[in-house]
């Protein structure tokens, strides 16, 4: 064996171990019996390529703990499902390493077939509850960037102060969420769901947080500090846009340009939009705070 090559299986061997101890743990809080199997047959397979490359190098590796760590706290607060697939995403970069392996080591034809048809079978079969209401989370986030930045963005130029224009956000961001979250749920009820109150309350969540991360730069800055604070949300609705996108594009492995540029140009737009009308009512009313 190169120096090279058992360099190349000492990594991944250390990616596989690593991998191994991830699932384990994230089984280990998964409450859903079937996902639990899944995810603890992908952590046997991981364990497995460990022990072949092991053979090979004579050592055994020992997984990156603050990798684990890492892993393992995503999971817990953006799903399992979502780590799952962004850990697969890496598996397929290593095909090009298989291929030039497969000359060498047998094995790793086998191991790049787990890879790509049974590990990949498996993973399509998580069933986590969050996924779930995508869609209800997709209308509150929506709903709350789309009117949220219009209203904010048209009373920053109207009451040009940080203090009056959080007051208003807060209330109207307030007032949205409940409404939003109670025709969530009379929609759900009225087409004879049974889970009309988890889709309410995914929906009014995913709005309230919108309301808040973009209100908090007008909390934050001096009264008289409104443009800054407004290029601030601005910034704040392109992340939440760049972040959930990123999310849904890992865990429901849909296109992510596409649904990027659609948010990002309609909330904008909105705000834009809303921007010169707060100019124009400002200075037809001749209002001057």
């Amino acid at each position: 064996m190169t120096p090279e090559s058992q360099q190349i299986l000492l990594t991944l061997s250390q990616n596989e171990i690593t991998e191994w101890a991830v699932y384990t743990k994230i089984a280990g809080f998964t409450k859903d019996a079937g996902n639990k199997e899944k995810l603890l047959q992908l952590a046997a397979d991981e364990k497995r390529h460990h022990d072949i490359w092991a053979e090979h190098t004579g050592r055994q590796m020992k997984p990156q703990r603050f990798k684990v760590w890492r892993r393992v706290t995503a999971a817990r607060l953006l799903g399992f499902t979502f780590v799952v697939k962004l850990m697969e995403r890496g598996e397929d970069a290593a095909q090009a390493v298989y291929d030039r392996l497969s000359a060498e080591f047998p094995e790793a034809d086998k191991i790049r077939e787990d890879e790509c048809r049974h590990e990949q079978t498996l993973i399509g079969m998580l069933d986590e509850e969050r996924l779930q209401y995508v869609g209800s989370m997709v209308l509150g986030l929506n709903d709350a960037l789309v009117e949220l930045t219009g209203t904010l963005a048209g009373l920053t130029l109207a009451l040009q102060n940080t203090r009056l224009v959080a007051l208003s956000g807060l209330i109207t961001g307030i007032s949205a969420t409940l409404s939003m979250a109670s025709s969530e749920f009379l929609s759900a009820k009225s087409e004879g769901r049974t889970d009309a109150l988890k889709s309410c309350a995914y929906t009014g969540a995913a709005y309230v947080l919108t309301v808040v991360m973009l209100v908090l730069p007008y909390l934050m800055l001096p009264s008289d500090s409104y443009l800054t604070a407004l290029c601030l949300m601005l910034a704040a609705v392109l992340l939440i846009i760049l972040g959930f996108n990123y999310y849904i594009s890992v865990a429901k492995e849909l296109p992510f340009k596409k649904r990027f540029f659609e948010m990002a140009g309609i909330s904008l737009g909105v705000a834009g939009l809303s921007f010169v009308i707060g100019l124009f009512v400002k200075q037809w009313l001749g209002i001057d705070l």
